[in-house]
């Protein structure tokens, strides 16, 4: 562990990253109803990474007894949300009439399509004493021709996901193909996600993908050598045999896929098209948008309006 930590720290320039590593993205703190969050993914100089266009990370955190996730009922369009959780859960309501509860190790897909309402709570028996919540929540472009599809919404187990060891390292293919292996999660275009576990020492060749990136959700490595502290992104090459390895016990995430054409981001609304997002926030303010079952009473109004990025 000692010779790799005074390795990669003395080629250590996240502001100016060179071999495989085009760009390191240091996350800004958010305010969730209630939680921070750190997000990473949109950022100035990289709107996506493939057809990922947004990356949070939820906690760690331990969270008092008493209302904790407490996300009210809120729309998206023409893109996927997926939620994973390291530890804690969420209660998953949505205006198709889906309530689901999303345990650590479980996939909740949701495709907003031509427009769909969810909210993210927790059960009333979980808030009454103290819980961790740790996870991510990220955000897929449909391509073009899917955007205004019907919603739906998938619930993967924990036991459906494809679980292996690459070289003695810990792998979980969470969505797309990697190490040979396919996950089950429905996608639309070439789309990578991976979860790693390293220990210090260990190394793990990168999957091939026309762009990717990995995150360091806990912990540290190094990638093509140079170091990548905790809660970072590093946008990487798409070039052969790239690896990182564990600095310290670490738990990263590979994202990535086929590059897509430029998204129009505004609130929770993502489109290729600006006509797109404006017309769903004039149907947003005018309640067009369908209620979500067992959750009717509240909603999170349009913000002030901000120019579609």
């Amino acid at each position: 562990m000692s010779n790799v930590a005074e390795q990669v720290e003395q080629t250590c320039d996240l502001d100016r990253p060179g071999g495989a590593i085009e760009m390191v993205i240091r996350p800004r703190d958010r305010d969730l109803g209630g939680f921070s969050v750190r997000r990473v993914l949109p950022t100035v100089g990289r709107k996506k990474v493939g057809p990922w266009v947004f990356f949070d990370q939820m906690g760690p955190v331990r969270l008092a007894p008493g209302p904790g996730i407490n996300v009210r009922p809120h729309p998206h369009i023409n893109l996927a949300t997926v939620t994973y959780l390291f530890s804690g859960e969420i209660l998953h309501r949505d205006s198709l009439g889906n309530a689901q509860t999303i345990v650590p190790g479980d996939i909740n897909l949701m495709i907003a399509g031509s427009g769909i309402v969810h909210s993210e709570r927790e059960r009333p028996e979980v808030t009454r004493g103290e819980r961790d919540l740790h996870g991510l929540q990220l955000w897929l472009a449909l391509p073009d021709d899917e955007e205004e599809r019907d919603a739906t919404f998938q619930h993967y187990p924990a036991a459906d996901i494809p679980a292996l060891t690459v070289d003695g390292v810990p792998v979980r293919v969470m969505m797309g193909e990697a190490y040979g292996v396919r996950s089950p999660v429905q996608t639309f275009a070439e789309t990578l996600y991976v979860e790693v576990r390293l220990r210090a020492g260990q190394r793990l060749v990168l999957p091939a993908a026309a762009e990717r990136a990995v995150y360091t959700a806990a912990g540290s490595v190094a990638v093509d050598g140079i170091r990548l502290p905790e809660h970072a992104m590093a946008v990487v090459g798409n070039g052969r045999g790239v690896a990182v390895e564990g600095v310290e016990e670490a738990r990263l995430v590979i994202i990535g896929g086929e590059a897509m054409s430029p998204r129009y981001i505004e609130w929770n609304f993502v489109s290729s098209r600006r006509e797109r997002i404006e017309q769903a926030k004039r149907d947003w303010q005018a309640g067009r948008f369908p209620k979500v079952p067992g959750d009717e009473r509240e909603f999170i109004p349009l913000p002030e309006s901000t120019p579609a990025g």
